[in-house]
């Protein structure tokens, strides 16, 4: 028997079809729309959501020549993006445009850094401390306040508000049930503590009726459960049987997680961390017992594996960024003009390999998560001359790449000093097919890395939440030791370091002027 994958990412739905032992036998992707505003909100459609990930699976498994009869599970993940339904299951609008279509707030989108910051200031509360001290504007209960405060038709029409990957398995089964990992990790959701939700923060926040609004139930679903059958409809659209189970989902992120570590047992994986890089970088941490660190998401019960704490840290723009870097040079953000310029990177470093050791980047360019907790940070570029040339990209590209390295480099340190160190960091998503990025980041986090064997450990990673869920394995940890791939692992590169130290230290000096620059009252205008 085989388990099915769908893997909503940002730009494109991902699916996959796997054996019992964690092979990939087929896989197809189908891209995915973003419209952004003036305002810079960035909006998708659920619908179009559901098409993509329906013709991923089905192009996936033909690919894998698979009998709809022989998969035996659906798992989902998701980014964690919010879908607001009204009390029929129609689309209710997220867009100050009015359009309906527009119904889902993308993960990325920082509409709400005005209700975060409030809810931020009313002071110390336990869901705070499980959030690093602080939420972020990507997760749900601020963009919900927003809606409340800027969409009030909208608020008045919703029934129902969903992450991403709890929209997916209810359209599939019409199960209305939420996992433990999108509640625990985006909405404030105790999964500790019973009742998980703390109406007396919910009151403070201006939110006293969210979980009745939203159609949120009264308890997570531990991941990996058993939802039950598809619907005659979703099965029709996968094109899959009636009888295959669907598994409470992961967003996306934690499916890496799971997919990169969820063969090691304790004590061994709080040893590893999971660096899972796409649009955005999440570095993840297992413990079997809570960890607290500030600016560090969690620690939150069950967002991976029973009984673990997951601790996160993380860049909210990493591959964005570098997308961001062609997009200003006229280049498309696709794989081959990155391809392009990689091999040109290369190239260069072949005749300097201190390509370009006066060009320093800072990369938060879309906010800090970590080890700042600053939404409002801003990147920062030293070192750039009037040189328009393809060649100058190219510099500016590599030493992104290594500003990113470094960024990792902060977080990890950040964690180590609260109490998390690991041995090891092992790669999953987009970023571990990256030749540059596999390179830096055993060189400037003075770790090892392993690149995964599995094609798309995040896929791999929902696949055994589906195969937990069919019963081809008795759970899920059960699941990660069958269908675990292992990786290739690289050492730092002893070469480097005086290099990276060099960097570390302007990195380190960026930081400080930025905060002293951000500290100068404004002047008056001539």
């Amino acid at each position: 028997m085989l388990v099915a994958a769908v893997d909503i990412g940002t730009g494109s739905a991902r699916a996959g079809l796997f054996d019992a032992a964690g092979r990939l036998l087929g896989r197809a992707e189908a891209p995915l729309d973003i419209h952004e505003t003036p305002e810079g909100h960035a909006e998708q459609s659920s619908l179009q959501i559901w098409r993509a990930a329906g013709a991923a699976l089905r192009a996936a498994r033909a690919e894998a020549a698979a009998e709809p009869s022989h998969v035996a599970g659906l798992g989902f993940d998701a980014t964690c993006s919010l879908v607001l339904r009204d009390a029929a299951g129609r689309p209710v609008t997220a867009s100050t445009t009015g359009d309906d279509r527009r119904d889902t707030i993308l993960w990325l989108d920082h509409r709400a850094a005005a209700e975060t910051d409030a809810i931020n200031a009313a002071g110390p509360h336990p869901v705070l401390d499980h959030a690093g001290g602080a939420l972020s504007p990507e997760m749900q209960l601020p963009k919900l306040l927003w809606l409340r405060r800027h969409l009030p038709e909208s608020w008045s029409r919703l029934a129902n508000a969903f992450d991403l990957t709890d929209f997916l398995t209810f359209a599939a089964t019409g199960n209305p049930a939420r996992s433990q990992c999108t509640l625990a990790c985006k909405w404030g959701y105790l999964a500790h503590q019973t009742p998980g939700w703390r109406q007396d923060f919910l009151d403070r926040i201006g939110l006293a009726d969210l979980v009745l609004r939203t159609g949120q139930p009264a308890t997570a679903t531990p991941v990996a459960s058993d939802l039950g059958p598809l619907t005659p409809a979703a099965a029709a659209h996968f094109g899959l049987s009636r009888a295959t189970r669907v598994a409470a989902g992961l967003i996306d992120a934690h499916a890496g997680a799971l997919g990169v570590l969820g063969h090691l047992e304790a004590p061994e994986i709080e040893r590893n961390l999971a660096l899972i890089g796409g649009t955005s970088s999440c570095l993840m941490a297992l413990a079997a017992a809570p960890r607290f660190a500030p600016s560090i998401w969690g620690p939150a019960l069950g967002a991976v594996l029973p009984g673990l704490w997951l601790s996160e840290g993380g860049q909210s723009a990493s591959g964005a960024l570098l997308d961001h870097l062609l997009k200003l040079h006229g280049l498309p953000a696709s794989r081959d003009a990155h391809a392009r310029v990689i091999a040109r990177v290369t190239e260069l470093r072949r005749a300097a390999p201190d390509l370009a050791p006066r060009l320093h980047v800072l990369p938060d360019f879309h906010g800090n998560r970590a080890p700042l907790a600053d939404p409002h940070a801003l990147g920062v570029v030293s070192g750039l001359s009037l040189d328009p040339s393809f060649d100058g990209l190219c510099r500016l590209y590599w030493r992104t790449c290594v500003g990113l390295a470094l960024g990792v480099r902060a977080i990890l340190d950040h964690l180590a000093a609260h109490g998390t160190t690991a041995d090891t960091l092992h790669l999953a998503g987009g970023h571990a097919r990256h030749p540059l990025l596999v390179e830096l980041y055993p060189d400037a986090t003075g770790r090892p890395t392993v690149e995964p064997a599995a094609p798309d450990a995040v896929l791999l990673g929902t696949a055994m939440a589906a195969a937990a869920a069919a019963g081809l394995h008795p759970s899920l940890a059960a699941a990660g030791r069958a269908m675990g791939q292992g990786g290739r692992r690289r050492m730092p590169d002893p070469a480097s370091a005086a290099r990276i130290e060099r960097d570390w230290q302007a990195f380190r000096a960026m930081q400080r002027h930025r905060a002293e620059l951000d500290g100068i009252p404004a002047r008056p205008g001539p």
